[in-house]
């Protein structure tokens, strides 16, 4: 008797399974190359409602340097976080968030909304939109945004967001506008026109 031919979905399935089997970077290869890559820092912020809890509603954030842009139309933007945040869980949740893109004299804020075990809303600095989204005070520029999907990506979830709305710190009057505030190298950085080639 001779063996049946795989179907095309069988022959999918065993190419994908071969190529997940395939090497690959280590852990500490891998993050050598991104500490090579530098990054925007934002601070990615909600107001989280939980009916089962019985809680007041309260600010949920975190610092994040995985934002980027996906479209101008729609415009839209993703960003990537562990399963294992502790904001995780708040964000599983959100219908909208606020992303607060960091000038380059708030690395303080970026320090604080990075650190576990702290109420990193405390100490002020921040705003709530009229919707209830928190906004870093004095960020360079901020969305607020819809959550369109969460997908699962290995150990973390990949967040995309529809942007709804903006503000700058332009559009303060007489704004003297800094740089964006930059991660490389586990090192915060500014950039401006002497950095220009």
């Amino acid at each position: 008797m001779s063996a049946e031919p795989l179907s095309d979905d069988l022959v999918r399935l065993d190419a994908l399974l071969a190529e997940q089997d395939e090497p690959h970077l280590s852990v500490d290869a891998y993050k050598v190359v991104f500490r090579r890559h530098p990054a925007g820092v934002a601070v990615v912020t909600l107001r989280d409602e939980d009916p089962e809890s019985g809680e007041e509603p309260r600010p949920v954030g975190f610092t994040a340097t995985s934002v980027i842009s996906v479209s101008a139309e729609p415009p839209l933007l993703a960003f990537s976080i562990a399963s294992t945040s502790s904001s995780w869980p708040a964000l599983a949740r959100a219908r909208t968030v606020a992303v607060s893109f960091l000038a380059d004299d708030q690395d303080d804020v970026s320090a604080r909304f990075a650190t576990s075990g702290i109420d990193r809303f405390a100490p002020g600095g921040w705003s709530a939109l009229p919707t209830g989204e928190p906004v870093i005070d004095d960020a360079l520029t901020w969305v607020r945004a819809r959550v369109v999907q969460r997908t699962p990506v290995g150990s973390s979830f990949l967040v995309s967001l529809r942007a709804l709305e903006h503000g700058t710190r332009a559009d303060a009057p007489d704004a003297v506008v800094p740089g964006p505030l930059v991660y490389h190298d586990r090192t915060y950085h500014r950039i401006g026109d002497h950095t220009a080639i």
